[in-house]
């Protein structure tokens, strides 16, 4: 869908259904392979979100980009 509409970047988004905010080995692992993924297609990837009932956690605002990169 990214590359069908010409986006720059894209922002990857899914819940838990827990109060758990913290980013599973496999949120970690899958966010790193697709931000490697994109750089060929000139794809970025702009944040990664987890989302609960009553909150969020943004990878960029706790700075796990740097960590992936």
């Amino acid at each position: 869908m990214a590359l069908k509409s010409v986006a720059a970047g894209i922002i990857l988004a899914h819940n838990y259904p827990s109060s758990n905010l913290r980013p599973s080995e496999q949120d970690l692992i899958i966010t790193k392979k697709l931000i490697e993924a994109g750089k060929p297609l000139d794809l970025q990837i702009l944040d990664h979100l987890i989302s609960t009932k009553h909150n969020y956690l943004s990878f960029g605002d706790e700075g796990l980009f740097i960590a992936l990169l």
